[in-house]
């Protein structure tokens, strides 16, 4: 939450502030110029017997002010400052298959800031433990409906033209305990099973150019090489589009946790079809019907038959602030108040965010902020003067596919309540006369 102070506070220290400026002529031009945005600051400028009376964290030194800092050397590996170390991934029982093994850690969405998720922070799903591979050890094949197959060593796939992409990975379980009704007073634990990366590798395309696709591939099955030997079946038409095979994240290594040292990257689908510890791309003319795609990853309906090899994450939105974790307790009635978002849309490219205030009732337009890029996180924004009245907060986005966020109603007229994927109905918060955030859902 970005806190806007209000213009006419200005006027309170204005004259505080000329005084203070007379008595310190030493200050500098520029020095003034920066004084002066920083208004309004309370200044008590009244002499004393250890001369200026004011805010300490001001006037005293700090010790990192008169010490030397840590050297270049002293941390090879960069690491966050010690303050912030309650910005962390976050797991939870209820989404664990009783041990830490086969379970998911949540990004915390609530702390991020743009669209790029640090990797540190990028939310983790595994189904048998983090592998240690080596990548000297490790080898990809390509084999199935091609003209010729093809084993290849790390170096010899980095030789491919490489290309960098920004993209989100989203679980499709994500907000799925929440079917039956909000489950979290969290959005970590609500909505965090998704981050957004700058990812660098090879088109799938680009390798078959070498080898020759058969006409008669239909279906790529990629299979990992952890315990679990993750396997998922996508279709063909997605392959030749825009799946990759990536080694790179935020400009490192993939990191152990997000498959090193390759993982598929399918933009915009299933988290789960970006199967990391890539190992094998086997070509058919028929779907594989493999575990994850058939005992798990469909969606119940109502009518008690199952949805099977739906793949895009539909266009999706929240409010990021404010939050649970991130209330509005500070402020007062007439605070203006900067409430932000993410949407993003496996579909398409995000077009527009809706706000509402009374759960739905009634919306307004946000705006989009920084870069809006296809199947990406979109930051949104709407500046607000609370009034002190409790609201309905929510949002709802559309792509430029025409695709728009429904209502929770309209999700559980098509899907009931008994599934656990694809969930996307538009996501509230109620904000309380006090300022305290909880997660609510409208179902009129």
């Amino acid at each position: 939450m970005t806190k806007i102070s209000k213009a006419s506070e200005a006027e309170t220290v204005e004259s505080g502030r000329r005084d203070f400026f007379k008595k310190s002529a030493a200050f500098s031009v520029s020095a003034m110029a920066a004084a002066s945005v920083l208004a309004p600051v309370k200044i008590d400028a009244s002499e004393g017997k250890k001369g200026l009376k004011g805010d300490p964290a001001i006037l005293e030194e700090k010790p990192w002010g008169t010490t030397f800092g840590y050297p270049v050397t002293h941390n090879l590996y960069g690491q966050p400052s010690p303050y912030e170390h309650n910005v962390t991934r976050r797991n939870t029982k209820l989404l664990s298959s009783g041990n830490w093994y086969a379970s998911i850690a949540m990004c915390p969405i609530q702390d991020m800031n743009g669209i790029i998720t640090p990797n540190g922070l990028f939310f983790s799903r595994s189904h048998g433990g983090t592998a240690e591979i080596d990548p000297n050890e490790h080898r990809l094949m390509i084999h199935g409906l091609v003209e010729k197959t093809l084993v290849l060593t790390m170096d010899q796939l980095k030789r491919y033209p490489s290309v960098s992409r920004i993209h989100f990975i989203e679980c499709p379980a994500n907000g799925g305990p929440e079917w039956r009704g909000p489950q979290f007073p969290s959005l970590q634990f609500a909505k965090g099973m998704m981050s957004c990366a700058e990812w660098t590798g090879v088109y799938i395309k680009d390798i078959l150019k070498d080898l020759g696709l058969k006409p008669s591939a239909r279906w790529m099955l990629a299979e990992g090489a952890d315990n679990s030997h993750m396997g998922r079946t996508i279709p063909i038409d997605k392959v030749l589009d825009d799946a990759m095979i990536v080694w790179a994240q935020n400009g490192e290594a993939l990191r152990p946790e997000q498959g090193y040292p390759i993982r598929l990257l399918v933009p915009g689908w299933e988290g789960n079809l970006c199967v990391k510890w890539l190992c094998r791309l086997e070509f058919a003319s028929e779907p594989f019907f493999a575990k994850e795609e058939t005992a798990k990853y469909t969606a119940l309906k109502p009518s008690g038959k199952a949805i099977q090899h739906f793949y895009a994450n539909e266009v999706n939105s929240v409010i990021t602030s404010p939050c649970p974790e991130k209330p509005w307790t500070d402020l007062k009635k007439g605070d203006i108040v900067e409430i932000e978002g993410l949407a993003w849309s496996g579909m398409g490219t995000i077009e527009g965010v809706d706000i509402t205030f009374d759960g739905g009732k009634n919306w307004v337009e946000a705006s989009l902020k920084g870069l809006v890029l296809p199947k990406a996180w979109t930051r949104f924004s709407f500046i607000y003067k609370w009034d002190g009245k409790p609201i309905i907060l929510g949002s709802r986005a559309r792509d430029d596919a025409g695709h728009i966020q429904p209502m929770v109603r309209q999700e559980r007229e098509v899907m009931g309540v008994e599934s656990v994927y694809h969930r996307n109905g538009v996501f509230t918060w109620e904000v309380t006369a006090k300022g305290e955030v909880n997660n609510v859902q409208v179902l009129s």
